[in-house]
């Protein structure tokens, strides 16, 4: 099973090779390809995923990000390349190793000064930033790929954290297409994330604090602005 939705090859194929992959930028193509020695590599954002992202910090002037899961820092990177040079961004994740396989392209890239890695569990660091009361309310974008039994727990928080106006945007709220196939026909593998995401679907989908788009980009990504 592939992670794309566009499961015709050949439809994925032409979407990456004329729009996608003429305008990513070199070192974003070498963090992919570092990324693609990872046993786990298909944690990364897709790249087609990735130019909506830059296309909505571009429209949203986002300057203030935070990014709840960093793997290798695809998303990272192309984040710290789209903000402003003065911009910043708290990327947390509890494992530093895979951040560190794609570091060397951050410093390459001349954007590490505006990262704020914080080693640690999600939850714990959202509360830490919480407990300063400027923190509220003043991130401009959240970006979300993370463990997916806690996204609900991450959403609250956000809602906190991030401006009224302000986007957060989840990753993988499709997983695998899975959310719409029989119980049966799931691998086992996916069937205990399948749950967590289906919960996070409909309770998104009733969130009157949020305006939402479910996009099939990758593997589903749901855009929230706060309202």
């Amino acid at each position: 099973m592939t992670k794309g939705l566009l499961q015709s090859p050949e439809l994925h194929k032409y979407l990456l090779e004329t729009s996608v992959y003429p305008r990513e930028s070199e070192l974003l193509k070498e963090l992919r390809a570092i990324t693609a020695n990872h046993p786990r590599f298909n944690m990364a954002t897709a790249s087609e995923a990735g130019q909506l992202i830059a296309l909505l910090l571009k429209v949203g002037n986002a300057k203030k990000t935070i990014e709840i899961g960093v793997f290798t820092g695809y998303s990272l990177l192309l984040t710290a390349l789209t903000i402003p040079d003065d911009g910043k961004i708290t990327a947390i994740d509890l494992n530093r190793d895979a951040y560190e396989m794609g570091l060397p392209i951050i410093k390459k890239a001349g954007v590490e000064h505006k990262i704020n890695f914080i080693q640690s569990q999600a939850l714990s660091a959202l509360d830490e930033l919480l407990e300063d009361q400027s923190n509220r309310g003043s991130f401009d974008f959240a970006f979300v790929d993370a463990d997916k039994g806690s996204y609900q727990k991450y959403h609250e928080r956000l809602l906190q954290l991030v401006k009224i106006g302000g986007i957060i945007v989840y990753d993988n709220t499709l997983w695998f297409g899975t959310v719409a196939m029989p119980e049966e026909s799931v691998p086992e593998a996916r069937k205990p994330d399948r749950h967590h995401i289906i919960e996070l679907n409909k309770f998104l989908a009733a969130d009157s604090r949020i305006q939402i788009s479910q996009v099939p980009l990758g593997d589903g990504i749901t855009i929230c602005r706060i309202l």
